[in-house]
Parts: C-alpha cells; sequence; structure tokens
C-alpha cells in the first residue's frame, strides 16, 4: 500500500464540483469553496487535494494508534 491518495475524481456541474472516491460520492462542493478547489486543482496533485478536501487522508498518527494496547494483534 503506497502512501499516496488514489481513486479519487471529480465531475463539475452547475457550479458545483461533486468529488468521488473509486466510482462512489465522497463530497460535493459549492459557491465559492469550488471555485478555490478548481483553481487549486489546476496547480497542484489533483489526488492529494481531493483526498484533503474529503478528509479521506493520513493525519499522522497512525503508527501511534497501532502500538495502542487496544489495537495490538490486530
Amino acid at each position: 500500500m503506497s502512501g499516496r491518495p488514489e481513486g479519487f475524481d471529480y465531475t463539475e456541474r452547475d457550479g458545483e464540483v461533486l468529488i468521488t472516491h473509486f466510482g462512489r460520492p465522497a463530497t460535493t462542493l459549492r459557491g465559492a469553496r469550488a471555485l478555490e478547489f478548481l483553481d487549486d486543482v489546476e496547480s497542484g496533485d489533483p489526488q492529494e487535494l481531493m483526498a484533503r478536501v474529503t478528509g479521506n487522508y493520513k493525519h499522522g498518527n497512525e503508527r501511534q494508534a497501532r502500538q495502542h494496547p487496544r489495537n495490538r494483534g490486530r
């Protein structure tokens, strides 16, 4: 498993941006947020941007959580 986000796609329609993850709707952006997203997607990594917008990205505490006593043995 790589650490890079993948499987995201977006569609523009009627001033909205629909973001999907592996074909399933993840979020819909409207108004100023949609316009800001469209500007940012042109200049950066679209997969990472969509992962951040949907909240589907690593937070940096996964290693700590894996070592927590209740998660040991999983």
